[in-house]
């Protein structure tokens, strides 16, 4: 990797993956390289499978390798990005029509303490059960810091709406976690 390309923009990158072939690829490198740690946590946060997210991370880039000669007005690299991982999300989830059932989430511990990957994983559990759009507006909200203003234009949503999905989904997981920190609670005491 060119050390050249590290000083550009995420825009200037995009912009010289429609020149030259050299260009292209070194520009395309540096773009995987700043974004390839998110796009596959998000793509493992919203299918909750390693195959089916390595399968949306490479996608993912290709779709935006190809779509740099598409877009000459791009504003965003990282919602350019997200946008399009998230639609691969979309379209995986309605075709596996993954239901998970509650009650496999509803197991009883009598154990004094969670570990932390414990309660890390109880999350990941709950954020399983929420709605697609619910779990989106969280996850990107949460994980990956963007702005209410970002999401919406990611997701073509009002911003009043991401943030009512952003609030139903944090009061959803703790609905979900509720029985567990109480017995977590009641063991401590």
């Amino acid at each position: 990797m060119s050390k050249k390309y590290s000083k550009y923009s995420d825009l200037e990158l995009f912009n010289l993956l429609s020149g030259v072939q050299t260009e292209a690829e070194l520009a395309f490198g540096e773009l995987y390289s700043r974004y390839s740690q998110k796009i596959y946590a998000y793509s493992l946060r919203m299918t909750g499978n390693k195959e089916d997210a390595n399968d949306i991370f490479q996608e993912t880039f290709l779709n935006f390798f190809n779509t740099a000669k598409s877009k000459p007005d791009l504003t965003s690299v990282s919602g350019l990005m997200i946008t399009i991982a998230r639609n691969l999300c979309i379209n995986h989830t309605r075709s596996k029509k993954i239901h998970i059932d509650l009650e496999e989430y509803n197991l009883q511990t009598n154990d004094t303490g969670y570990e932390q990957k414990e309660l890390l994983d109880l999350i990941s559990n709950a954020l399983e059960l929420l709605e697609f759009e619910y779990k989106d507006a969280f996850i990107l909200r949460q994980y990956h810091g963007f702005s209410y203003k970002e999401i919406a234009e990611i997701t073509n949503a009002p911003e009043s709406t991401i943030r009512n999905r952003f609030w139903r989904a944090k009061e959803k997981i703790k609905e979900i976690l509720a029985p567990y920190l109480h017995e977590i609670s009641n063991n401590n005491n």
